[in-house]
């Protein structure tokens, strides 16, 4: 028998740089809840994650997160107009597209090079 008991579960994403990576998220969209010298909490409607002050390259350049959401070209909006890719020189930055299994996606790598897609299930033009 499984046990059902699962209070929380968490990812913790890596960070090159773990005072720029905390900015990039807060400007993104998240709240910091919480952070200490190693590790910082961040959420988004009810989902947290866990930034780490830890780095390799090999682990960073193969990490990627999902955020489902219910409009991307909302979040597209929201990255544009804070400036992302510029502020932070993101290696990634692309506009939602849909993609042959169903979503519509778009990628953005954290200043680090985490991959976050951020997706939507509707099928807008």
């Amino acid at each position: 028998m499984t046990p059902n008991n699962v209070l929380d579960l968490k990812c913790f994403v890596p960070a090159k740089d773990f005072a720029l990576s905390r900015q990039f998220y807060r400007d993104l969209g998240f709240t910091e809840n919480w952070v200490n010298d190693q590790v910082a909490e961040f959420e988004l409607g009810g989902f947290r994650f866990l930034l780490q002050n830890f780095y390799v390259e090999e682990h960073a350049g193969n990490f990627m997160m999902q955020l489902m959401v219910e409009d991307a070209n909302v979040w597209w909006a929201h990255i544009e107009a804070v400036g992302l890719a510029a502020k932070y020189q993101l290696q990634m930055a692309k506009p939602p597209v849909l993609q042959p299994w169903g979503l519509r996606v778009l990628y953005l790598a954290d200043p680090t090079g985490v991959l976050w897609h951020i997706a939507d299930r509707s099928p807008r033009v």
